[in-house]
């Protein structure tokens, strides 16, 4: 008995490769509704024809004075939190793991937040069909740290994703990095020292030891 052949379109090289829980526990039936009911309504849709741009006036309903985009937002306390505290902003949150989507879909839900749209799925499938210089912040919070050296393709700060990062972002706009793993902090610094495209705001330590008050 063989395997059936893959077709190549189907073939994703290792670099855009997905790696990471997707699933946990079963879903409690309210949150099981909600995802059936309230995350349609304000979920991302990527355009079919690959060369397309996601419309984000229409995404939203009409134009927002900026759009931010939050990559893997856990349970999404802190993108519901942004949602909340700028209400004139357009937020898109991506997270591939269903159990913390179901977590911020309640909030969306509980609090009547309008302002969030969610993608609950890989962060690059959005990121690649935004349209050039249309986002204003990117946050990066906490992402895996993949510490093992093999595994260090797997992080998402890398060049391939920091030149999408900067294609998407605005003139004067600002990409968020958050992370408490010492290995992971070291990365980072090393991977944006090495950009032109980037400016490191920070002028004492302060500046990126401690959190923003937002």
């Amino acid at each position: 008995m063989t395997d059936k052949p893959k077709d190549i379109a189907d073939y994703v090289v290792p670099g855009r490769r997905f790696f990471g829980r997707r699933k946990g526990p079963s879903l409690s039936d309210r949150k099981t509704g909600l995802m059936e009911d309230v995350l349609p309504r304000i979920s991302v849709t990527i355009p079919e024809d690959k060369n397309d741009s996601i419309n984000l006036d229409a995404l939203f309903g009409g134009a927002k004075r900026e759009v931010w985009l939050e990559i893997g937002f856990g349970k999404g306390e802190h993108l519901a939190w942004q949602a909340q505290a700028n209400p004139d902003i357009g937020l898109i949150g991506c997270e591939p793991y269903l159990n913390g989507v179901a977590g911020l879909v309640t909030q969306v839900d509980e609090q009547e937040i309008k302002n969030i749209r969610i993608y609950a799925d890989d962060a690059r499938h959005v990121i690649w069909q935004l349209p050039d210089a249309s986002v204003d912040r990117v946050f990066l919070i906490h992402p895996d740290p993949w510490p093992k050296k093999r595994h260090a393709p797997r992080r998402f700060v890398n060049p391939e994703n920091l030149d999408d990062i900067a294609r998407i972002l605005k003139d004067n706009g600002e990409f968020r990095v958050g992370t408490d793993h010492p290995i992971y902090r070291e990365w980072t610094a090393i991977q944006m020292s090495e950009r032109d495209d980037f400016c490191w705001l920070a002028e004492g330590p302060d500046d990126w030891l401690v959190r923003p008050d937002d």
